[in-house]
């Protein structure tokens, strides 16, 4: 291995709690009335780390938790929310791309559209407050960190470069992630051409990248390539996608057997 790309929500960083509040503010935004809006004003009067505890208890948390490993990218909040308001049966990626595929094209382009700029809006409020909503995953960063100089490690993200560079600022990990090595949402829908990308940038065959994801789909579109994949057990995922990236020959890894799986 001599390039490893990690995604980095549900990779790097625990930020579901952000990504569901940004989500539903962004849904009142583009459709209001569509969910219950008392609990933005419930949530924006705490602190962070008590709207992140409010949420993870919000009776739609766990169902969008359930099916966030089914999408790409911002817009797909925004239909798992709707999927989840009309009691809407996602059980597998087959049954999303379905409801994914019925929503309007004017709906999926302004949630994107508008998901970026809420978030920049929630993190203007309280840049301190919104930094409570995600944390660091430790062991992996201390993994990384005892094998610093093995590999180029670089990010490989569906979120945006901003948010990203103020979370490395603000975890204290610019020591792991260069903010020059950091391949955003603006390289496009599929992780293909993130990894595209980093392979021409470091000139090496795709088969010396190895890839981290928490999301089975992104894995299965960038084994194509051949670089090696591996499922983040330890993020936003369960036990449907880990059959799914095994029975497609994708390694999973939790945490407790990933140093020795990358670096033995």
């Amino acid at each position: 291995m001599k390039v490893l790309a990690l995604d980095f929500d549900g990779v790097i960083s625990d930020s579901a709690p952000e990504c569901f509040w940004v989500a539903v503010r962004t849904l009142e935004r583009v459709r209001p009335g569509s969910l219950d809006a008392s609990r933005l004003e419930r949530w924006s009067a705490m602190s962070g780390t008590d709207a992140r505890e409010a949420i993870q208890r919000d009776p739609l948390f766990a169902g969008f938790l359930d099916i966030m490993p089914l999408g790409n990218r911002a817009e797909d909040f925004g239909v798992s929310l709707l999927a989840l308001e009309a009691g809407e049966s996602i059980e597998n990626q087959a049954d999303y791309d379905r409801w994914f595929a019925e929503q309007a094209l004017d709906f999926t382009k302004a949630f994107h559209e508008h998901f970026y700029d809420e978030r920049a809006q929630l993190r203007a409020a309280s840049e301190e407050d919104w930094g409570l909503l995600m944390s660091p995953y430790g062991e992996l960063i201390d993994l990384l960190r005892r094998h610093r100089g093995a590999c180029d490690v670089v990010i490989a993200t569906a979120k945006d470069r901003d948010s990203v560079s103020r979370l490395v600022s603000r975890f204290e990990i610019g020591d792991v992630f260069a903010l020059d090595r950091i391949y955003d949402k603006e390289w496009g829908r599929d992780k293909q051409a993130h990894i595209r990308a980093v392979q021409g940038d470091f000139d090496v065959p795709f088969e010396d990248i190895t890839f981290i994801d928490d999301k089975a789909n992104h894995l299965v579109s960038v084994a194509k390539l051949g670089a090696r994949c591996v499922l983040a057990s330890w993020g936003y995922n369960g036990p449907r996608e880990r059959a799914y990236a095994t029975d497609r020959g994708l390694a999973v890894y939790g945490l407790d057997k990933l140093e020795g799986a990358l670096f033995a």
